[in-house]
């Protein structure tokens, strides 16, 4: 049986699933004025960059789709490429918000439309780059990454989760779930 090398990056994607979703729950009240928590947007800034982009995105980037190039897979006008690409809109997006919400924070009148924009922009670039990794990306991987690869990758994994700190996983699980518990009202 062949060992699996993409299920760890879709458990990882639930995490960053639920994140989206407060995303999208908070972003239209924060339009509309009813939600001025600044510390939610910077805290999902925090999270997209340290959990998303640097420990999920860095595997992704780093160790499976250099496999994949490896592998055969042209590096340009690929998935490979689409995927890498999204990935920079992303961080381009979480920029603007971050900006717009430190605005807000320190009282300049009016972000509220921009971090608004900017979380949904990014929940929706998100959810279609993460199903469209779940759906086709990674079982492609499955089908054409050989067993001699395969390792070499779950290691790779490994020595990116070695990196952080013991807790750094747990951490971002408490931030997501403490803001789900979080009352809004609109």
């Amino acid at each position: 049986m062949k060992t699996n090398i993409t299920q760890a990056l879709i458990n990882e994607h639930k995490l960053i699933l639920k994140m989206i979703a407060l995303l999208e729950r908070n972003a239209p009240l924060t339009a509309a004025g009813h939600y001025t928590n600044w510390q939610f947007y910077l805290d999902g800034v925090d999270f997209i960059r340290n959990y998303a982009d640097l420990f999920h995105h860095a595997k992704e980037e780093d160790i499976l789709f250099e496999a994949l190039v490896t592998n055969g897979m042209p590096r340009a006008n690929s998935p490979v490429a689409a995927m890498l690409m999204e990935h920079d809109q992303g961080r381009a997006i979480v920029k603007a918000m971050e900006t717009a919400a430190n605005e807000a924070r320190d009282g300049f009148p009016g972000r509220e439309s921009i971090i608004a924009e900017n979380a949904l922009a990014y929940a929706e670039l998100l959810r279609e780059h993460i199903n469209k990794e779940d759906t086709i990306l990674y079982p492609l991987a499955e089908r054409v990454i050989p067993d001699a690869m395969r390792e070499s990758i779950i290691n790779g994994y490994a020595s990116a989760v070695a990196k952080n700190p013991l807790d750094f996983a747990a951490r971002y699980e408490s931030v997501v779930a403490g803001y789900e518990q979080e009352r809004v009202q609109a």
